[in-house]
């Protein structure tokens, strides 16, 4: 039996860009539901990392996890 997959679009409200998958948590409120990779940056802020090495850890991942379903993980 062919199984249908429903994959659902959110916005992040935090940079407006549209993603899927599991959202994060914003450690900003403790309540508002942000993108997988806005959740990265603010973690990474936390530990005082620099913008730019913020930016090429996302990349980083971006390109050992791509093509992969997020979702299952």
């Amino acid at each position: 039996m062919k199984e249908d997959t429903v994959i659902r679009l959110e916005i992040c409200p935090k940079c407006g860009k549209p993603y899927t998958g599991r959202p994060a948590l914003s450690r900003v409120d403790n309540e508002t539901l942000i993108c997988p990779d806005c959740g990265i940056l603010e973690a990474l802020a936390t530990l005082a990392i620099s913008t730019e090495e913020q930016q090429e850890i996302l990349a980083t991942i971006h390109r050992y996890t791509e093509g992969r379903d997020h979702s299952e993980h």
